[in-house]
């Protein structure tokens, strides 16, 4: 398989370092034309608004549109996470989204840099609790029908979802040396008719 990584900013070395102990190649998506090819997609934290603004100059958001509605899986992370959602609350006005999930995001929810923290939780059919790790992360605060909860915190708090190919967390998996949510991915992408 080969999964594409966004590396227009944020952190995508650390995607494409899991991709690749997983067995698979990661590719670096810098251009819309290094997107042709790719059987996954993943969207990596870093700062949402300068990420969109990058995204346009590119001339990437109406590729990348039309590539997630065509049912190619994606998994956003953080910012990633805030790329993906229908509506983003304590935003920029001129930041863009790719409308790809029926949520309601709020950024930088769980606070400043200082109030960042790593924890264990439960994601999707996972039998153990994942390693997640909170940097200036968003939360969701609403879901649309269609799409299915996969991570909750303790207190209920939605920090990670699924609707149809598309994936998104709150927290940075790639972080940490436990892979499984990258895995949890990987599975959708075969899921379509990959190997």
């Amino acid at each position: 398989m080969i999964i594409g990584v966004l590396s227009v900013q944020g952190g995508f070395v650390e995607h494409m370092r899991s991709i690749e102990r997983l067995g698979h190649e990661a590719r670096a998506v810098r251009r819309a034309e290094q997107l042709e090819g790719l059987d996954g997609l993943i969207m990596p934290g870093g700062e949402s608004t300068t990420m969109s603004k990058l995204l346009e100059l590119g001339g990437m958001l109406e590729p990348l549109r039309e590539l997630i509605a065509d049912g190619l899986p994606v998994f956003g992370t953080c910012a990633g996470l805030i790329l993906l959602a229908d509506r983003v609350l304590d935003t920029r006005s001129d930041a863009h989204s790719l409308h790809a999930m029926d949520i309601t995001v709020r950024r930088n929810a769980f606070g400043r840099q200082v109030d960042s923290f790593e924890t264990q939780l439960p994601f999707g059919d996972i039998d153990t609790p994942v390693e997640a790790v909170f940097i200036r992360a968003p939360k969701v605060e609403e879901v649309g029908d269609g799409v299915e909860v996969v991570s909750t915190l303790p207190d209920g708090t939605v920090v990670g979802v699924r609707q149809g190919n598309v994936l998104g967390c709150s927290f940075h998996p790639e972080l940490s040396e436990d892979d499984r949510v990258h895995e949890y991915f990987l599975r959708m992408v075969k899921q379509r008719g990959v190997e």
